[in-house]
């Protein structure tokens, strides 16, 4: 995922995207590089691929006139995880006009939930 020539941010932690609808969005992430200093997943990097995900589903709500602008974003963290890849997967829990509220379950490639996320964004329309 690119956006004009700059490189965003899911492109330098590797995100890759599986799925993308309003309904759901998935998409990947490498825990190597996005550690913090004792070697497990950065919380930090969960925020990041839980807010990528649920801008990705209320910019795909919101249509070719809207904008996604986060507004809150909050995160529980269940488990750590060392290595491998961690999944997202962002479901909608209310798609309005002006706001989308996602829910955002990370887990780890043994299928265990690391994260739970919820994000809500303002739809600004162009």
């Amino acid at each position: 995922m690119n956006i004009g020539t700059r490189e965003s941010l899911a492109d330098r932690m590797g995100i890759e995207f599986v799925e993308a609808s309003a309904q759901r969005v998935v998409a990947t992430m490498p825990v190597k590089g996005n550690t913090q200093p004792y070697g497990l997943l950065h919380g930090g990097a969960s925020c990041v691929l839980a807010e990528t995900l649920g801008s990705v589903g209320t910019a795909l709500h919101a249509g070719r006139d809207g904008i996604a602008l986060g507004i809150e974003i909050n995160a529980t963290h269940h488990r750590s995880a060392e290595s491998g890849l961690v999944t997202g997967v962002a479901t909608p829990v209310h798609l309005g006009r002006t706001l989308a509220t996602y829910e955002i379950v990370i887990t780890d490639e043994h299928d265990r939930r690391v994260c739970t996320a919820r994000l809500t964004c303002m739809i600004k329309r162009a």
